[in-house]
């Protein structure tokens, strides 16, 4: 049985159970047992991460920043044995998707929530010094991160964005692994606790854990020691987590269920239609589609070019070998979802079955439905299909896309492609405002499948996107102030204001950070 890391110690979890990981792609059973935790383990956790919360408070930015970089340079040291147990446990091919791509993603997120660490500007501090009341963001505590299936790496629960944005912002992190990819994230758990040792920080700065029971879930939640909780995964688990929290008036940042619509403007598609066949069919079976944000679903108005371009998706969907799917899980629920779209009135134009691929898979699966049947069911047929499967929705005028447009929920993303001419300028001045208000990511003529680690990224969103529509997972380093608290401090003596706070004296000025820079600001 594999140990959980515990306040320094890798040791025997008190569990209630054993669990394997599969290899998708050969549909097996992996050889490693897996402990799942009972509250014992979760208790020592919290009771640990608690202690370490305080001591963190007196350790320097530059030694948590030296810890973020080591651990990045221990990940590229054993790249290749890292993308290999990823590819093992995911069925992700190791190139170029996790040699070259998410793992260089995941050691940049690291090293760039090591700089933000370093310049401090996500404390926001700002000092009036006229009232002289000064505030800035500060850590809110013990942070669990709950990792998804899809990204192994760069969205592990002990190597992602969420880790890596709770560390930097001066929180204890207790990890709690994906089961999909448990070996994985032990391995990158040992790499970090390895740095974490070479830093000298606290011991239960880092801790981790591999699963628990959906009550033990909920009631870490509802403890008092725990903080925040960073997670990615199904809704319906999402939403269990979210009112455990609300209850409490506890922050939790979950991103839930996104079918990221995609609207293409008849000029678009009179004018290059046969390429915007490639790049959808492209972005929606890449990875067989187990993004959060591929584009699931699009709407088109009813015109010879919109049946021609329907029909080329077809083709192209129907032409294509399905990617490996990460467990049977996904397939199953694959089925229950294209039987949940078919129900509500979706017409199934292809696919729609197991199978087609190596492993655990299904077929590329296209559904239709009218602009009106989908405003009269807009729920289920919102329902999200992880995987490779798009729903297009046919309207008959402009004033059913508004209708459809008005019953979206909330979304991680929503894009809109154009004609170049202008022809479609005046119907986007009337679509654009409508899903500007429903998603967190607004895309003109591009994809969404890619979310770039981008200082002005925001891979957030509306409800049920996200949890909250302020905040982003992705995006340095706004994503760490997720993991912070507000603290103000009026007319507090200086030598007893936290070290960010200590500056700026000049009278009558009010002064913030901005970029790692004191400048001054008109509040």
């Amino acid at each position: 049985m594999q140990p959980i890391l515990i306040n320094g110690q890798w040791q025997k979890s008190q569990s209630s159970g054993s669990f394997q990981a599969e290899n998708p792609a050969a549909m097996t059973a992996l050889p490693e047992q897996f402990p799942i935790s009972t509250w014992a383990d979760i208790d020592a956790a919290l009771a640990a991460a608690t202690t370490a919360a305080a001591q963190l408070n007196k350790v320097s930015p530059e030694r948590i920043a030296a810890f973020l970089d080591d651990y990045a340079a221990r990940i590229e040291a054993r790249a290749d044995e890292v993308a290999a147990l990823a590819n093992q446990e995911s069925g992700l091919p190791v190139k170029p998707r996790l040699r070259d791509v998410e793992l260089p993603r995941t050691v940049n997120q690291l090293r760039l929530a090591a700089k933000a660490a370093r310049e401090q500007s996500w404390a926001a501090a700002t000092i009036d010094t006229a009232a002289n009341i000064r505030s800035c963001l500060a850590p809110l505590g013990p942070v669990w991160v709950f990792g998804p299936n899809n990204f192994p790496l760069a969205f592990n629960s002990i190597s992602g964005g969420d880790f890596a944005a709770a560390i930097a912002s001066g929180n204890p992190v207790i990890a709690k692994a994906n089961t999909s990819h448990p070996g994985t994230s032990r391995l990158l758990g040992e790499l970090a606790f390895a740095a974490l040792q070479a830093s000298d920080l606290p011991p239960a700065t880092l801790q981790l854990i591999y699963r628990t029971s959906h009550a033990d879930g909920e009631r870490l939640i509802r403890d008092p020691r725990t903080a925040s909780l960073g997670y990615t995964g199904s809704r319906n688990a999402g939403l269990v987590l979210k009112r455990a929290a609300d209850e409490l008036g506890k922050p939790v940042y979950l991103e839930l269920s996104s079918v990221n619509p995609v609207v293409f403007l008849p000029g678009a598609l009179a004018e290059r239609g046969a390429a915007l066949v490639d790049e959808y069919a492209g972005s929606c079976t890449m990875g067989a589609g187990q993004f959060c944000t591929n584009p699931g679903l699009f709407i088109v108005l009813k015109s010879p070019a919109s049946d021609e371009f329907i029909a080329g998706i077809v083709k192209k969907f129907s032409s294509a070998t399905p990617g490996t799917l990460l467990t049977k899980r996904v397939q199953d629920s694959l089925v229950e979802s294209v039987d949940v779209l078919q129900k509500a009135g979706a017409e199934l134009l292809c696919g729609g079955t197991v199978g087609g691929g190596t492993g655990y898979s299904f077929v590329n699966t296209l559904l239709q439905v009218s602009a009106s049947e989908f405003v009269r069911k807009p729920e289920a047929l919102q329902t999200e299909a992880f995987g490779n499967v798009a729903l297009c929705v046919v309207a008959d005028d402009v004033e059913q896309i508004i209708a459809v447009m008005s019953h979206l929920e909330g979304n991680l993303t929503g894009t809109i492609y154009s004609s170049t001419s202008g022809a479609d300028e005046k119907l986007y001045a009337e679509l654009e405002p409508l899903l500007r208000a429903k998603v967190g990511r607004l895309l003109n003529d591009k994809m969404p499948t890619g979310v770039a680690v981008s200082t002005a990224m925001n891979h957030g969103g509306p409800f049920p996107a996200t949890g909250h529509p302020g905040f982003t997972a992705v995006g340095i380093p706004a994503s760490l102030r997720r993991f912070a608290a507000l603290h103000c401090y009026d007319n507090v003596r200086a030598e007893r204001l936290p070290t960010i706070l200590q500056n700026k004296n000049p009278t009558g000025t009010t002064w913030r950070m901005i970029d790692g820079v004191w400048s001054t600001a008109d509040l």
